[in-house]
């Protein structure tokens, strides 16, 4: 994962924590819906990212970061697979 610098997460932060208020704070964000609410959100960002740029090349680089973030989010919660291993059992 390619981390940031802390002052540049420390902006970002302080938004994205005002973004998952106000997702939870949604009627509909329920479990059920938190897929849709949050393809909206990175569709949306994606989106504004692209419209400035839009190009072979800032389309790839941002599929790309995308597939990463994919796994590296993979990569943070795979203990839960474990555990349920441990709980239930190995295939």
């Amino acid at each position: 994962m390619p981390y940031i610098k802390q002052d540049q997460r420390d902006h970002i932060n302080k938004e994205l924590t005002n973004l998952i208020i106000a997702m939870k704070d949604l009627h509909g964000f329920v479990p059920g819906n938190q897929a849709g609410v949050l393809n909206y959100i990175i569709t949306k960002l994606c989106k504004s990212i692209l419209d400035d740029r839009l190009n072979y090349s800032q389309i790839n680089e941002l599929i790309g970061a995308l597939e990463c973030s994919k796994l590296e989010l993979y990569r943070r919660v795979s203990y839960y697979e474990d555990k349920k291993i441990i709980e239930n059992g190995d295939v």
